[in-house]
């Protein structure tokens, strides 16, 4: 097994929807992180389907079984200088996904993510399912 693997949104519905190919990319890893931010988009997912109910309690089983990286003050650092190095380089991403990278960056753990923004991020390690 290895380490640790941050999920992001995208990965973290395909897991919740049965995806196999993810399940087994997630067995190789001793830990399983999700940004506090992809918590609360998994959330407002949950909350805003036409299921709400039924998917709240398939989303808060993981989220529950995840360790959940939080933002601190160094991350809003983080978050800062990522945003000024996207800006300068002419490549913006969605401002939620510049706080994940920031959470994952400041915490060193590989962020699993299909986004291909986040290819823009230098100093993120980034893996694809």
């Amino acid at each position: 097994m290895s380490g640790e693997i941050a999920l992001d949104t995208d990965i973290a519905i395909k897991f919740l929807n049965g995806d196999k190919g993810i399940e087994n990319i997630l067995m190789k890893y001793s830990e399983i992180c999700l940004p506090v931010i992809v918590a609360g988009e998994l959330i407002f997912g949950a909350l805003n389907s036409s299921r709400s109910e039924q998917n709240l309690v398939r989303h808060k089983k993981l989220i529950q079984k995840s360790r959940i990286l939080e933002i601190k003050e160094t991350t809003a650092n983080t978050y800062a200088k990522t945003r000024l190095s996207l800006k300068r380089k002419g490549k913006p991403i969605p401002e939620n996904d510049v706080w994940i990278a920031a959470i994952c960056i400041e915490n060193k753990i590989p962020l699993l993510s299909n986004d291909r923004h986040f290819e823009e991020i230098d100093s993120l390690t980034l893996q694809k399912s």
